[in-house]
């Protein structure tokens, strides 16, 4: 017989519809109905919102109030039935084991040896954001018991008062400071090293607030107090040695055993376990034990790895529903109340901005800046609720108050992101104009600038040797090389630790000594600048998929590059095919040749040199440019001549030509059909050719030749004849009217051009890899803009290359607030 909704126990799982039992009388099919309400709600939301670049906590707060009696929960049916007062102790007890998962992994993000290196700044700056909010929310907290919390325990509500208006959420302002492009600003750094300042501090205030709240004498707060020390000098003891015996056991690039990621979880259970027998909270017991994970090697990664999305993605939004169930807006009627709920929301503004801003100033920062780590610092988030629901369940925060306060972390964390874009916008760089924006240029001596961006060490090896070709001769200026990391920045709450890829003295993450891939590939970039006479600059780009061709292109523009050099989205398989390696790199090249204020080159790897880097008395490379005419093949040709400098680097140029016999009347219908004008730029390229054979004259390593053709089935025959060759060159959008011809031809990525598609296709045999340029240009015509912006269709593909005879590029602005940092 089904269980009815009452004071019962419910039982775990019913016997079906068919049998009579309504499964929402039973737990598990309830707390199932649950938790898929709640992703889609808070999903959904999230996507609403995300136009506002709001953090994802914000969603999660607004849907768990939407869920509660502020707004769906005013109609008892549904809350009876979604609901039911005795299925909360199984939602609370699912949501607070996600959150002290969860909590553990916000300790991972914290190295307690780097918070010694914080600088005096941000730790005056954390003191002044903990110390005159602390007091004013103890005043707030006089006027509070005045009014609507008569008769609570006065003690342990001026602390639980005084920890709430002062907290910093440090993983909420870490992914807002992501989304606005400042993690890796002066900014940035400042923030959140305060920030974890700040959390460390709040979480001793709040250990010190449970305490205090017990129903026992003075006596028994002091002894939780002191018990809860113990605990943590204990930890500190033990903890960090069998942490680091099992990372020993875990060496780098092998998986780590599964019997240490499931005894450092049952710790992290038994440390809970431990505090809330203290009598503090389970939270706490995870939080420390995150702390004192070692951050090296692959141990620490892969318990995160191992956690996180179950936590965050399903756990935890279970935390704000069952914060939403106890938050009644309604608790809040007339003046008086509503009064309060500013007088708070002022409060906390004040003492936070107010007392950063002073401090900020008198440390000698900008007004601008003074005032953005003011917005910053007020964020709020999670850590907030988790205070104020431990007071609630205290019974130190009545209905009221709490609705107030949730109301009033929702308000603070929404306000954060409008107000820092609002006041705080990074200085763009001054002289957007620079000269060198090609490869093309009249005085060659001068010094080159490439941008590298690469994925992960699959690339480096080929971009390591493309990078030696190009170096050239020891000229008076040289080659500099800015190698960019392009890391995703995620929704997971661990896309945070990516920060310690962009570190820097004093950043509260992970430490400096952390080895991996990130530093494999810093330690290759170093090597080889080392070896060789370039100057390597490594960055990194920390973003989300979506605004990665943002980065680039302001870091190009920062640092005046002349190209853009970026891996094609394919690898290639063992049977030579290629494999898209992710969809979404695509479109980041896409935007980069849209957007890019200098030229682009896309390199397709086959693995130029092998798998290692080719010292330059070793390289013997044969690169073959292939030339048709027009403004990317005349770059193509330019890049080709600076790699023909280098002494063990052969260089073909082949020119086609179409046979003057049958030039007539198929072809010209053929471009006709094609509606693409005849390009006039023939004259320009026998100048530029003229001059380069000129210049090159005598060096036998240049090899000119003309290929005279009459269609496009002869000039594949040419080109396979040069197969054999290490490197292929190619203008992305090649002119005349042989290239029209390839018009009637399939291409699977219009990015590539043509010559590019080609290459890659089964027609032409080869283990050369391809480099395929576009010059910088002031304008794209629009068809190849809008070839640029559509999805694979082979339709508009075909007509976007019988629209090829114009190559241009626009130099849309950025917004200058780049994410990238020099290591």
């Amino acid at each position: 017989m089904a269980v009815k909704c009452g004071s019962s126990p419910m039982h775990a799982t019913s016997s079906g519809l068919l049998q009579g039992d309504n499964p929402l009388h039973y737990s598990l099919p309830l707390v199932i109905v649950q938790i898929c309400l709640v992703l889609v709600l808070t999903r959904v939301l999230a996507y609403i919102l995300r136009p506002l670049r709001q953090p994802r906590v914000v969603a999660e707060i607004i849907g768990g109030i939407l869920l509660g009696p502020s707004a769906l929960g005013r109609n008892k049916n549904y809350l009876n039935a979604i609901f039911p007062p005795n299925s909360l102790p199984v939602l609370d007890t699912l949501a607070n084991l996600g959150l002290l998962f969860f909590l553990f992994l916000v300790g991972t993000e914290l190295d307690p040896r780097s918070l010694r290196r914080t600088g005096k700044k941000a730790l005056c700056i954390a003191l002044a954001g903990i110390t005159l909010p602390f007091v004013l929310g103890i005043g707030t907290s006089f006027a509070l018991r005045s009014t609507i919390a008569q008769g609570v325990n006065q003690a342990p509500f001026l602390v639980f008062m005084g920890v709430a208006l002062s907290i910093t959420a440090f993983p909420v302002l870490a992914r807002i400071l992501a989304e606005l492009k400042l993690l890796t600003t002066d900014v940035g750094r400042m923030a959140m090293s305060a920030a974890a300042v700040n959390d460390v501090a709040a979480w001793i205030l709040l250990a010190l607030a449970i305490s205090l709240s017990g129903s026992g004498s003075p006596i028994v707060s002091l002894w939780v107090l002191l018990s809860g020390t113990g605990f943590i000098l204990l930890c500190i003891l033990i903890a960090p040695r069998i942490f680091n015996w099992m990372a020993r056991q875990c060496p780098e690039g092998e998986p780590v055993n599964e019997l240490y990621v499931c005894a450092t979880l049952a710790i992290v259970l038994a440390a809970g376990f431990v505090t809330d027998a203290i009598g503090i909270h389970a939270l706490f017991g995870a939080f420390v034990v995150g702390v004192l994970v070692p951050k090296e090697g692959p141990f620490a990664g892969a318990l995160v790895e191992k956690v996180e999305d179950l936590v965050s993605g399903l756990f935890l939004p279970l935390y704000f529903v069952s914060s939403g169930l106890k938050t009644n807006v309604a608790t809040i009627q007339g003046a008086q109340s509503w009064g309060l709920l500013v007088l708070v929301i002022t409060t906390s503004c004040f003492g936070k901005i107010v007392g950063t801003v002073c401090v900020s100033l008198m440390c000698k920062l900008s007004v601008q800046e003074s005032l953005a780590l003011g917005f910053l610092m007020n964020t709020k988030g999670l850590v907030e609720l988790i205070v104020l629901n431990i007071g609630k369940d205290k019974g130190v925060l009545n209905d009221q108050i709490f609705a107030i306060m949730v109301l009033m972390a929702l308000f603070t964390t929404f306000m954060t992101t409008p107000l820092v874009i609002a006041t705080y916008k990074p200085a763009k760089m001054a002289v957007t104009e620079y000269k060198h924006r090609t490869m093309m240029r009249k005085d060659s001596s001068k010094q080159l600038r490439i941008l590298t961006c690469f994925h992960g060490t699959r690339n480096i090896p080929t971009l390591i040797n493309l990078i030696e070709a190009t170096r050239g001769t020891e000229k008076k200026e040289g080659l500099r090389v800015y190698a960019m990391h392009l890391l995703e920045l995620t929704e997971r709450p661990s896309a945070i630790l990516m920060v310690h890829k962009a570190r820097k003295n004093g950043l509260p993450l992970w430490n400096k000594e952390k080895t991996g891939e990130s530093n494999q590939v810093i330690v290759a970039f170093e090597t080889f600048g080392q070896l060789s006479k370039v100057s390597i600059r490594p960055t990194t780009a920390i973003s989300p998929m979506s605004s990665m061709h943002e980065d680039i292109i302001a870091s190009a523009e920062r640092k005046r590059v002349s190209m853009i050099i970026v891996p094609f989205h394919k690898h290639q398989r063992l049977d030579g095919h290629f494999e898209t390696t992710r969809a979404d790199l695509r479109n980041v090249n896409r935007r980069v040749l849209e957007h890019a204020p200098c030229s682009v080159g896309i390199i397709i790897d086959r693995g130029l040199g092998g798998a290692s880097h080719v010292s330059a008395s070793e390289v013997n490379y044969t690169v073959l440019v292939l030339f048709f005419g027009g403004h990317d093949d005349r770059e193509a040709l330019a890049y080709g001549m600076r790699i023909a400098e280098h002494p063990g680097i052969t260089l073909n140029v082949v020119r086609f030509i179409i046979d003057p016999a049958v030039i007539g009347a198929s072809v010209h219908v053929d471009i006709a059909q094609n509606s693409g004008p005849v390009p006039e730029s023939s004259q320009e390229d026998d100048i530029f050719l003229s001059d380069l054979k000129q210049k090159s004259s005598g060096d036998s390593c240049i090899v000119f030749q003309e290929s005279i053709v009459k269609d496009v089935r002869e000039t594949i025959e040419v080109i396979r004849g040069f197969k054999k060759c290490n490197l292929f060159i190619v203008g992305r959008m090649s002119e005349g009217q042989l290239v029209s011809a390839f018009d009637s031809r399939s291409h699977d990525c219009p990015e590539l051009g043509p010559l590019g598609n080609l290459l890659i296709s089964g027609e032409i045999s080869t283990s050369a890899s391809v480099l395929v340029v576009q010059q910088y240009r002031s304008e794209l015509p629009q068809e190849s803009l809008r070839s640029l912006r559509v999805g694979d269709s082979s339709r508009v593909e075909s007509s976007r290359i019988g629209h090829s005879a114009r190559v241009g590029h626009s130099t849309k602005g950025n917004d200058g607030d780049e994410e990238v940092t020099e290591i």
